[in-house]
């Protein structure tokens, strides 16, 4: 399918911007750049409750924002982990994202703003989403959620987090999760041989050369490549995983990688809905607000999580 022509609008204002590439600049002028990037999305929508407060991590504090829709509770709840390659983009960027999906499901979101690379390498990132999901396994009540009903989810970089914290909480005896939302997830370190990288390695936002640059900041050595902590599809065994949803863009060099593992959850028995959004590139379900595809995805989210939710609901 060619390029949506929202999608194509996008990347004709960023060159017109003339924005460097990500992989030419300081970490430090990216992350500027995502955070006064995150200013232009547009209204926030409404939310019932949002608040901030820090919870104990393995290193120190995390910080956490917690999004209540209008209602009694106890509600299900979400965990939801930023993308922006464990490099760059926090809470505040995925902030309209996080007040959707509360809304539409309707669920508590918890946004987890873990360590970031370089700074904090692998597997920094990969022990604070756990450490979070625990402690809303074992607060659930302090924050009006129902223990029965966890998932997590997140977008590229934090898809990948995603996916990790349901092997952790398989290997290391839970907590129990219900589900796992995994937009364009990155799943491997670098697959130079997929078709999607090869296709898409430059003109579609996220690059090639960028996604290189990501993955060498979070990584310590080639050694992490083959930890699936940090590629979950090189995990020898996904069964017994909760049911996923896996959503990827068809203008994405990591669009391939998250089919690949959508099909191996699907393998080793795990129920998978898979969805390809044609014409789209990276990043559009952060995009809703000039992307109506990206508006699509996230009703698809919140109406996927809301039936798992309901199947789940002992109140």
């Amino acid at each position: 399918m060619p390029l949506d022509p929202q999608a194509q609008a996008f990347l004709a204002m960023l060159t017109a911007m003339n924005v460097p590439e990500t992989h030419t600049q300081p970490v430090a002028d990216v992350r500027a750049f995502m955070e006064a990037s995150a200013q232009l999305g547009g209204e926030l929508e409404d939310i019932h409750k949002v608040e901030d407060r820090t919870i104990p991590g393995p290193a120190g504090t995390i910080p956490i924002r917690i999004y209540t829709p209008e209602g009694d509770g106890p509600f299900p709840v979400l965990v939801f982990f930023h993308g922006g390659g464990w490099v760059i983009c926090s809470i505040n960027t995925h902030d309209g994202v996080c007040r959707a999906l509360a809304n539409q499901t309707p669920c508590v979101v918890v946004s987890v703003d873990y360590r970031l690379a370089p700074e904090h390498k692998f597997p920094a990132a990969a022990e604070d989403c756990y450490a979070a999901t625990q402690w809303v396994a074992q607060h659930t009540s302090s924050i009006h959620g129902d223990p029965k009903r966890i998932a997590v989810g997140g977008d590229s970089a934090g898809g990948n987090l995603a996916a990790v914290v349901t092997l952790m909480a398989k290997e290391k005896g839970g907590p129990t999760l219900v589900y796992q939302m995994l937009v364009y997830p990155a799943t491997d370190y670098f697959i130079p041989g997929t078709d999607s990288i090869r296709e898409n390695a430059t003109g579609y936002y996220l690059t090639r050369d960028a996604m290189v640059w990501f993955w060498t900041h979070y990584a310590n050595s080639e050694e992490d490549a083959h930890n699936p902590y940090m590629a979950p599809l090189r995990a020898k065994d996904l069964h017994g995983l909760p049911p996923a949803l896996v959503i990827t863009a068809e203008y994405d060099p990591l669009r391939d990688e998250g089919e690949m593992y959508a099909a191996r959850l699907r393998e080793a028995g795990v129920s998978v809905t898979a969805t390809r959004y044609n014409g789209m590139i990276h990043s559009f379900f952060n995009l809703g607000s000039i992307m109506d595809q990206g508006k699509v995805a996230i009703a698809e989210a919140a109406a996927a999580l809301h039936a798992t939710f309901a199947t789940q609901d002992t109140h």
